[in-house]
């Protein structure tokens, strides 16, 4: 079986890179934004086409969410055009597949309770709005696609809160975190091992959605601050309130996942949040 990651550069798409030696009975194709643009239409459906792919997993997607408001075209093309072109693609393909990733950003965030896949979608902002409407695409289509909602991501490979919290934690005595918005992080490699893992798996008739982040719940603050305890770094944390820290896009203020879903359709057990922090971290710092 062939099978294209796009966005491998990414966060989730270098994690599922060092996750693959594990499936050698697997050909996998990584390509980033550079080598593969799936904004044109008949640049992907050649490369599908000429590789054979029968499955691909779309990491590729706009997320700079405050520079989303003013690039609307760029977040459209990547998040919503780069969907389509990768779904008419798949259709000329026997038995193809998607794995789509996703955001809790779909979602306004006034819960009090874990989102349910069949809550009710209001994005607040730009990132979010074409992140659903490629989510309605998928759903839509006649390809066996399953779409994973995640939030909070982070790695060890790019641009991330964790990195940046221990950066900047050794550089400060003092960093200022909103302690009013609501969640849990997802460790790219947690997230990158659950898309491995159903590449044998049969969702035929399964176009549906999925919740993924790692268990347990807690603040950005909260996150910061464990951030700093396991990084042994000395740096005090100051719980502040989002109206503190404007910001061009509305973040949604709870955005917790249900994961029951996830989780009895394929028989799984997530990891708690701070140990999967606490891997991630090691590997940071060595």
């Amino acid at each position: 079986m062939n099978i294209l990651v796009t966005g491998a550069k990414g966060q989730l798409g270098s994690e599922i890179q060092v996750e693959s030696d594990a499936y050698k009975e697997y050909n996998f194709f990584f390509e980033d934004s550079k080598s593969l643009d799936i904004t044109q239409s008949e640049i992907i459906k050649n490369y599908i086409t000429e590789h054979n792919i029968s499955v691909v997993i779309n990491c590729a997607a706009y997320t700079a969410v405050d520079k989303a408001e003013s690039e609307i075209e760029k977040a459209e093309a990547v998040n919503v055009l780069g969907v389509k072109n990768i779904l008419l693609a798949l259709v000329k393909v026997k038995n193809s597949k998607l794995i789509h990733i996703s955001t809790d950003y779909v979602f306004n965030g006034t819960n009090h309770i874990p989102y349910k896949e069949t809550d009710d979608v209001d994005p607040i902002g730009i990132y979010g709005k074409t992140k659903r409407v490629g989510e309605e695409l998928i759903l839509n289509s006649m390809i066996d696609g399953i779409i994973i909602r995640t939030s909070w991501v982070y790695s060890s490979f790019g641009n991330n809160f964790v990195k940046t919290m221990m950066r900047l934690g050794e550089e400060r005595e003092n960093l200022n975190v909103i302690f009013d918005q609501i969640g849990s992080p997802t460790y790219a490699k947690d997230l990158a091992n659950l898309c491995l893992f159903l590449l044998d798996k049969d969702f035929q008739n399964r176009s549906k959605i999925y919740h993924y982040s790692n268990e347990g719940v807690l603040s950005w603050y909260d996150f910061a601050k464990c951030i700093m305890e396991l990084a042994n770094i000395d740096c005090e944390i100051n719980p502040i309130e989002t109206k503190d820290y404007p910001t061009p896009a509305k973040r949604p203020n709870y955005s917790l996942l249900n994961k029951s879903r996830i989780k009895e359709d394929f028989d799984i057990e997530i990891p708690y949040w701070k140990d999967s922090l606490k891997e991630c971290i090691k590997i940071i710092q060595n």
